[in-house]
């Protein structure tokens, strides 16, 4: 069996890496020829909560020469189209691709390679791209290990090519099968529109939020945005980790507080994770910010929800991207409060 894992960035270092070490035969597809050189000279070198080099075989989408049985995709969902139409000529009528990405891409994925062939994935660990060939697990390890992966059918079934793809996965840390995959995708998405939205538009680590009262009351009602807007398209978030999200939906701002405590408990592993949105400010590199927040609002004008804090997160992290510059933590804050503090219609 042939695996390729496409986007060789922070995650898919590691993922293609760990898979690799676990005995597969794994090429990492990147387009970056420094990040490739890097990778087949001196190895995938994993730092942070890991500390190891791992031999790898990494190449570019021109240097494609066989089929590929299983595609792990890793890209960002700004290159989505154009990395699986590099890769379309080189998987057979039974590959399968499954998503690994942020956001909810699966729709956009199927147009592109067909729906019997794309399977659903989310990953439950975060990690920081240091540089060419070094990527930094930013999630502690035992977390990582327990939490690894959630994959799904998009029709629900169990089927054995979703368990052939558990058994890869849990080479990297365990790998749970769902059969409610956009339940689960869209708890993921409401991980990413919080902390990675607020890490983004505030230019911090997630323990940065975490530790500021002001930045978690904005960030609960994020939250809220989020879960409002899937129900108002018939979706349940799925629980992870051992945790019901729609327990976070708020009746009014009171409730924040009785909130805080899951917050600190699901995302206190993670605090030293910058957002891979703002390390994609760092590098000048375009955000997917129009895939994760800027989804809800999307979703949430289709069915007149309103949105505000996660209009604000976009706003924000969409003028760092115009400017270049690296979002101020104390002056974007700044927008935050103006609406806790004047904008009552919207925290109703």
């Amino acid at each position: 069996m042939r695996i390729a894992v496409l986007g060789a960035g922070a995650l898919g270092t590691i993922i293609g890496s760990l898979i690799k070490q676990g005995g597969y035969n794994v090429d990492l597809i990147d387009v970056d020829q420094k990040n490739l050189d890097a990778l087949n000279q001196n190895g995938a070198k994993l730092s942070g909560f890991l500390d190891i080099t791992i031999p790898v075989t990494a190449k570019h989408p021109n240097e494609l020469n066989d089929e590929y049985d299983v595609v792990f995709l890793l890209t960002k969902q700004v290159y989505t189209q154009s990395a699986l139409k590099s890769i379309l000529p080189f998987i057979h009528e039974k590959s399968i691709i499954c998503t690994l990405q942020n956001g909810v891409p699966e729709e956009r994925v199927e147009s592109i390679v067909g729906r019997n062939r794309t399977i659903g994935g989310v990953v439950g660990f975060g990690a920081t791209w240091l540089g060419p060939g070094n990527s930094e697990l930013t999630t502690e390890l035992e977390t990582m290990k327990k939490y690894a992966f959630d994959v799904g059918e998009l029709n629900g079934e169990i089927t054995d090519r979703i368990k052939m793809i558990k058994s890869i996965l849990d080479t990297v840390g365990t790998c749970e099968i769902t059969t409610n995959i956009q339940g689960v995708k869209w708890s993921k998405l409401l991980m990413n529109v919080t902390f990675s939205g607020m890490s983004a538009a505030l230019g911090c680590t997630f323990g940065d939020i975490l530790n500021n009262p002001n930045a978690m009351k904005s960030l609960a009602n994020i939250a809220d945005e989020t879960i409002k807007v899937a129900h108002s398209h018939h979706i349940q978030l799925a629980q992870m980790q051992g945790k019901d999200f729609e327990s976070l939906e708020l009746n009014d701002q009171s409730d924040i507080p009785q909130k805080l405590e899951f917050y600190h408990e699901v995302w206190g592993p993670h605090a030293n994770l910058k957002a891979s949105m703002l390390q994609d400010l760092e590098k000048r590199k375009p955000t997917e910010i129009d895939f994760i927040n800027g989804y809800i609002v999307e979703k949430g004008r289709e069915s007149n929800v309103q949105t505000p804090f996660n209009e604000v997160v976009c706003q924000l992290v969409k003028e760092a991207e115009k400017n270049k510059e690296i979002p101020d933590f104390a002056t974007n804050m700044g927008e935050f409060k103006s609406i806790l503090e004047n904008d009552v219609s919207a925290l109703k």
